[in-house]
Order: structure tokens, then C-alpha cells, then sequence
């Protein structure tokens, strides 16, 4: 593949360019997201959490999962708070995370904006979640036509978000 770019960061290629040259192994995801990070492109496999208006594992997540993972977090489409703020961001910022992606809300969102993360989220809410601790880690997850698998890779960009069950940067060395 002749459109990849090396950076600080490690490889990164756009996903149109994936999906041109590996459509059929690709999963695209449908739900229109906003990408809030300071970082627009950004891949890596996957750590899920499935919670819903509570982000204590979201937290949990964050702190444990190995450095250039993305965090998939499905908080079933509520915009009654927020799931990652710029605490948590931070926290993922510290620990080399390549990004978070939000079937949920995000706030903080200006100084997320200014972090070296990739976040994509549906949208802001200034309000805090509740902090019970209920929910699921390392799941596989439905949302936005797709199934998101621990350990399968994502690649997200300004014109989407794409699904492999492998790592596709290491098919074009």
C-alpha cells in the first residue's frame, strides 16, 4: 500500500485507502461520529467497555489496557452525560493510548481538543455519569452496524471509521 505515512505515532493510512484495497475484509462503521481529540487519525486494537450512564469502567479501562489500544466504549447513544472527560483523557493520554471512541458523549471538550488522543464520540453533554460500577468489559459489542471485537483493529480518520479482524498496516509491509 503506497499511501501510508509514517509518524511519531507509527503508521497511519487513510481509511478510504482501505477500504479501496481491502473492502472485503473491512466492517464500516454507520453511526456519524465527531471527533473531538487532538489527534484526527488514529488505529490500534480494540479494548471494549459496554456501560451505560456510568463510566467507573470506563476509568478501570483506561488505566489497565496495554498502551496503543483504542478504548470502544458503546454507552447506548445517551446524551444524558458524559462518559470521558478531560480526567479520563488525560489518563489515557499519560498511558499511550491511541484513542477512545464513544457510542455516548464526551466533555471537556475544548481541552480534549488539545490532547494528543484520538476521541470520536456522538456528541457532548456537560453533565458527570454515575460512578456505580456497573457494566461490562471486554465484550464484543454491536452499535453503528458493526461488530466490535476485543482485539480486532480499528481505524478511524475524518471520513469514518473502519473494522479488520487484523492488524492491515502489517499486510502492506
Amino acid at each position: 500500500m503506497s499511501n501510508i505515512r509514517h509518524s511519531e505515532e507509527g503508521m497511519m493510512v487513510k481509511t478510504a485507502d482501505l477500504c479501496d484495497e481491502f473492502l472485503s475484509e473491512l466492517q464500516v462503521c454507520q453511526l456519524p461520529m465527531q471527533s473531538y481529540g487532538g489527534k484526527m487519525e488514529f488505529s490500534g486494537p480494540i479494548a471494549t467497555v459496554d456501560v451505560l450512564e456510568d463510566n467507573v469502567l470506563v476509568r478501570e479501562a483506561l488505566e489497565t489496557v496495554p498502551a496503543g489500544t483504542v478504548l470502544v466504549v458503546d454507552g447506548k447513544g445517551s446524551r444524558n452525560c458524559a462518559l470521558l472527560g478531560d480526567r479520563l483523557a488525560q489518563i489515557a493520554c499519560d498511558r499511550g493510548l491511541a484513542g477512545v471512541i464513544i457510542h455516548g458523549c464526551i466533555r471537556d471538550s475544548a481541552e480534549i481538543a488539545n490532547m494528543p488522543l484520538g476521541v470520536m464520540a456522538i456528541g457532548t453533554c456537560p453533565v458527570k455519569s454515575k460512578k456505580e460500577g456497573k457494566g461490562k468489559r471486554d465484550v464484543a459489542l454491536e452499535f453503528g452496524g458493526v461488530l466490535w471485537e476485543p482485539g480486532a483493529y480499528v481505524y478511524a480518520d475524518r471520513d469514518g471509521i473502519v473494522l479488520a479482524k487484523t492488524d492491515l498496516l502489517k499486510k502492506s509491509d
